[in-house]
């Protein structure tokens, strides 16, 4: 027997009185067949009719089978390992590069170890040394750059500069005279230039240490050949003279005004000293000032911009140089950008000259004044104003 129904569950039907009001509340849409799932064939067609597969869930990736990864996402990978590869061989031929440019430096024994010598002071310092020799040059070369027959095998130094890289604050560059009258490690006193004749760069290089307090971290010379090389691989030099330089005697003749120098005018402006009013004071001035207008091209964005020539400025640099068994390549870059900056350019103070029996005229240091000179540079400070020469 059925249970009796519940008629608060399912009420009575009751007659609607009156017409029926519908009142959709969404607009109608016309009939529109549904497209068939692109993956499966309409029943009746070929196909199987089977239903298409269910939709992941909302907020999942949908996956692609494999082969059928959208183009564009495949473009995008290709272009990441084109860019990579690219980045890989870029430095790979750089590091090739800078592995040859590194070969080809000339390296010596020049900062060796000896009783007593000077322990590490604050501070960078190069010793930077232009030397007279004549190795390399042909006869022909010789004649043309007018070098003259001397000192063809050992090289006296007519150029020694210090550059001192600092922590904080400009580099500074100080030229020391060649017949600046020092003591020379066991060979007493005579011109600075003379150690170098005596025993090469590691006797300079401790002659230098002892006279000046600095211990030396980096070892850089050129000869005549290589000099006059860089010079014309940068294109030629421009210098402006205040005053003409006539020495027809050494085949030393510029002109006034503002001219470009080509590697054998470069080589004459910076050994001359002959027809200048203070000698080789003057000379130091120009050598200073030659090195900044040499690394100011050099560095200028017309080298940079300009592959080949920046090439050949480097390769021929690299080939002109002889460093210390220590350095290598990445230093003379931080030399050459020490060098580019702002820069305090002078000279040893200077106290007079004497007429000795056995070196001739010499140079004399003002001893308090080179005193407090280096002093400023071993503690890294920089030199006090009034220290500072004048050119």
């Amino acid at each position: 027997m059925a249970p009796p129904r519940d008629p608060s569950r399912n009420p009575p039907h009751r007659p609607v009185s009156g017409p029926v009001q519908y009142a959709p509340t969404q607009t109608p849409q016309p009939y529109r067949e549904h497209e068939p799932y692109r993956g499966h064939a309409p029943a009746g067609r070929g196909g199987s009719g089977a239903p298409p597969p269910p939709a992941p869930p909302a907020g999942r990736p949908r996956a692609v089978p494999p082969g059928q990864e959208p183009q564009k996402i495949r473009k995008k990978r290709h272009w990441g390992r084109r860019i990579g590869l690219l980045i890989l061989v870029l430095l790979v031929a750089i590091g090739g590069v800078g592995v040859y440019l590194d070969r080809s430096l000339h390296r010596t024994a020049a900062l060796v170890d000896y009783p007593g010598r000077i322990g590490d002071t604050p501070g960078t310092n190069w010793l930077i040394v232009g030397s007279d020799s004549r190795v390399g040059l042909t006869p022909e070369q010789q004649q043309t750059l007018d070098t003259g027959g001397d000192n063809a095998s050992t090289g006296l130094s007519d150029t020694i500069m210090i550059l001192h890289i600092t922590k904080s604050g400009p580099n500074t560059l100080v030229s020391i005279p060649r017949d600046s009258y020092v003591p020379i490690p066991g060979h007493g006193r005579d011109k600075i230039n003379a150690a170098f004749a005596i025993g090469g760069p590691a006797l300079l290089a401790q002659t230098v240490e002892e006279a000046t307090g600095l211990h030396l971290d980096h070892y850089a010379e050129i000869g005549f050949g290589g000099f006059a090389g860089v010079v014309d691989a940068l294109g030629g030099i421009t210098m402006c003279l205040d005053q003409p330089i006539n020495d027809a005697a050494h085949g030393i003749v510029l002109p006034a005004g503002c001219s470009k120098f080509n590697g054998g005018q470069a080589l004459g402006y910076v050994r001359e000293r002959y027809a200048l009013p203070l000698s080789d004071l003057d000379r130091q001035n120009n050598q200073r000032n030659f090195m900044e207008a040499v690394m100011s091209k050099a560095t200028s964005a017309g080298t940079l911009a300009n592959p080949f020539r920046l090439w050949s400025f480097i390769n021929r640099v690299a080939g002109s140089l002889t460093v210390d068994n220590g350095d290598h390549i990445w230093n003379l870059a931080a030399m050459a950008w020490a060098l580019h900056g702002k820069l305090v350019s002078t000279t040893v103070p200077v106290g007079g000259f004497e007429n000795t029996d056995s070196s001739g005229n010499v140079l004399l240091w003002d001893h308090d004044k080179a005193s407090r000179f280096f002093g400023a540079l071993a503690q890294d400070q920089q030199i006090p104003a009034d220290l500072v020469a004048k050119d």
